[in-house]
């Protein structure tokens, strides 16, 4: 069968619209999965899973089944390049959308924006974090494309709303207006912030209410003119000289303009005041691995309820426990513990209660020996 100029087809034979690109976000240090994620290699290039493929790694080959493999991009940190290429092999340097600086997401939207509309002005891209889990891959990519569908056809922000299963209190959720369905996508009305355990209860209660995933789909039409109406001191800064996107001069281009950006979340900067949000409830195995617990919560455990990441380990008298080590060949033993985390790295050894795990993000940036971050 011919291959038209905007479609190919994937390994299952569906059409990809060479219009459609993918942008993945890895520039976070994930300081939550301390002492494993690092500043020199954050948890998105980690084996986090033990599956043998770290979390970027994983991201990517579920994509590639959406979009052609030239048109998933990763905006990531200059510091992370190398390693990118690295465990990345199938892309090029071309592919790498580099920050000079750590300014939150919305600058790291519209300078994406800015770059597929010089490679081709009517691109639509989603953007999503490298660091999450999916298990229903091909429900994923059928939500996705339906995303792309609606964000191609109308002046429309779609977000993937994750259907939640329980009032869990670490993720934000997105209320829709249940009356205004159309081919499976309802009209946003609003962001919620992290609730407590009871107003968590009451939104599943209610109906209406999806967690917040962080994937969004949009036109860079869409997306551009948004920045417009709501932050325009981002798009303003970036847009100075537009003939430096999609060339040589790009990089250089960038690390002058960009860490004069605004430092804000594209949720606060965009999201929440934009009249043109949708969402998808979608159930796709979705797992946001955000802490140790997380994880922990993922995985799968033993008669005694702990998880245990090593190849050599006797663990007697203990229950829920998450127990990790970096060394193929050593040999973890533990008795008489419950509910803890312990993460053995080569140069730090963490033991702590699992469930006072979030302070683990307060005790590395408190860390007097800068070595150990």
């Amino acid at each position: 069968m011919p291959v038209n100029c905007l479609h190919l087809y994937n390994v299952k034979g569906l059409f990809m619209n060479k219009n459609q690109y993918v942008a993945i976000m890895a520039g976070g240090v994930g300081s939550r999965f301390w002492p494993a994620s690092r500043e020199a290699t954050p948890k998105q290039f980690l084996d986090i899973t033990g599956d043998g493929s770290s979390l970027i790694q994983q991201t990517v080959a579920r994509l590639k089944n959406l979009v052609p493999t030239e048109n998933i991009f990763i905006i990531s940190n200059l510091i992370y390049a190398d390693l990118i290429l690295e465990q990345l092999p199938m892309l090029t340097k071309k592919q790498l959308l580099l920050e000079p600086s750590r300014n939150n997401t919305a600058p790291c939207v519209a300078y994406t924006a800015l770059h597929l509309q010089a490679l081709n002005p009517d691109a639509v891209f989603a953007v999503l974090p490298a660091d999450h889990i999916i298990k229903k891959e091909e429900a994923f990519v059928t939500a996705m494309q339906m995303g792309f569908d609606k964000a191609a056809k109308e002046d429309a922000i779609v977000t993937l709303g994750i259907s939640p299963t329980r009032p869990d209190t670490g993720y934000g959720y997105i209320n829709y207006d249940k009356l205004s369905e159309k081919d499976s996508i309802y009209k946003v009305n609003s962001f919620k912030e992290k609730p407590s355990v009871e107003v968590a209860q009451s939104y599943l209660d209610q109906g209406g209410y999806v967690w917040n995933a962080g994937i969004f789909i949009w036109s860079c039409k869409t997306i551009l003119k948004n920045f417009s109406e709501t932050a325009p001191q981002i798009t303003q800064m970036l847009s100075k000289d537009l003939s430096k996107y999609a060339t040589e001069d790009e990089q250089e281009y960038i690390n002058e303009v960009y860490p004069q950006t605004e430092k804000i979340s594209v949720d606060y900067a965009i999201l929440e005041k934009a009249t043109n949000v949708y969402t998808l409830p979608v159930d796709i195995g979705w797992s946001d691995l955000g802490t140790w617990n997380s994880l922990y919560a993922y995985l799968d455990k033993d008669d005694n309820n702990n998880i245990t990441l090593s190849d050599h380990s006797e663990i007697n008298q203990s229950t829920g426990n998450l127990i990790r080590t970096n060394k193929p060949n050593k040999l973890i033993v533990v008795k008489g513990l419950e509910d803890y985390v312990v993460i053995d790295e080569d140069d730090v050894l963490l033991i702590y209660p699992r469930n006072d795990e979030q302070e683990i993000k307060q005790v590395r940036s408190s860390l007097k020996d800068k070595r150990f971050e």
